[in-house]
């Protein structure tokens, strides 16, 4: 069973999810979120689907997918939604969805998975909250103090040793602390989830070409070297520090298992500039199975009429994705029970 949660509702997320629910091939799936919403959307995009209130003991007696039909474990939101307009009043709902979704998959760790839809955090902190991202906030539900982000496609995965912090905070937050504990997680995400016994791990350096020998900083002699070359299991392989400007060569990557980047754009911009709209985004280091989108509300995209050409319309690709990960996730773990 995956939950899914639309995210913003102002953003492109309730459409994409009323959408993929009119297909067929889906996995088992069901919503946390108002199901007037979601009925709005589906009028708005121009898409036959019935949302389905259903229960908490209904949910557990869910089957297979039916196209055209969306169950939807019911939360109310307040007031109306305004597409490409977030409103800060819609703050405690959003949070209270991923609270209901995360609760239900921490019963069932090995049953229930959660995909997540994008949220507005300029939005939710305006709305009174502090919240930097889905990946802290569900930690911190979970009660998880470290947790990794990672996307990832069919054919590379980037983890972050930093995420959503100012990029002048980020040298002080490289330490051999957060990255010995990162590696770990990642390791061990690896060998739970992906099957991977001896993973290679790609660690790229701080600072231009690396450091330059000091030159240009010394973070990777002074904390990344000494973390790498200390690493205790021999069956990991660590590679690093590298120049970021050249780690992403393709034909270099073909044996690399996990690249981890230091912060969140020296990472991201490589991947996405040539995957976008295909990758998932992977929260490791959780007692739950967790994805999500790898692109933003889209607020320019939700204003679109039903009338709009499909192909100006937000893509599919990455929340299938999203979902198609989640499930394969659930299943390696059900392996192993």
């Amino acid at each position: 069973m995956l939950l899914l949660t639309p995210g913003e509702p102002a953003g492109v997320g309730p459409e994409l999810l009323v959408r993929l629910a009119a297909l067929s091939g889906q996995p088992s799936l069901c919503a946390i979120a108002d199901p007037k919403l979601l009925q709005r959307a589906a009028d708005r995009c121009g898409q036959a689907v019935q949302v389905q209130p259903v229960s908490i003991e209904q949910l557990a007696r869910l089957g297979a997918h039916r196209p055209g039909v969306l169950p939807v474990l019911a939360q109310p939101m307040p007031g109306l939604e305004t597409p490409g307009q977030p409103n800060p009043e819609h703050a405690a709902y959003l949070l209270h969805c991923l609270d209901v979704a995360v609760d239900l998959c921490l019963q069932a760790p090995q049953q229930v998975a959660l995909v997540t839809g994008p949220l507005h955090k300029a939005s939710i902190n305006a709305g009174g909250f502090c919240f930097s991202g889905h990946t802290e906030y569900i930690g911190q539900r979970c009660g998880v103090t470290d947790t990794v982000m990672m996307l990832a496609d069919e054919t590379l995965r980037v983890a972050l040793l930093t995420t959503h912090i100012a990029l002048r905070e980020v040298a002080a937050a490289v330490t051999s602390r957060r990255l010995q504990q990162t590696l770990q997680i990642i390791v061990e995400h690896c060998r739970q989830r992906l099957d991977i016994g001896h993973p290679v791990i790609r660690v790229l350096g701080l600072n231009p070409h690396a450091g330059e020998g000091g030159y240009l900083g010394r973070e990777e002699i002074d904390i990344i070297q000494p973390v790498l070359r200390a690493w205790p299991d021999p069956n990991v392989d660590l590679q690093g520090p590298l120049a970021a400007d050249t780690a992403f060569d393709r034909r270099s990557l073909e044996q690399v298992d996990v690249i981890l980047a230091m912060y969140h754009d020296q990472g991201l911009t490589p991947l996405k500039a040539e995957r976008f709209g295909r990758i998932v985004n992977i929260t490791l280091g959780l007692p739950i199975v967790r994805t999500s989108v790898d692109h933003g509300t889209a607020l320019d995209l939700a204003i679109l009429p039903a009338s709009a050409a499909a192909t100006d319309r937000a893509r599919l690709d990455s929340l299938q994705a999203a979902l198609l990960e989640a499930e394969r996730q659930l299943h390696s773990l059900s392996q192993r029970r």
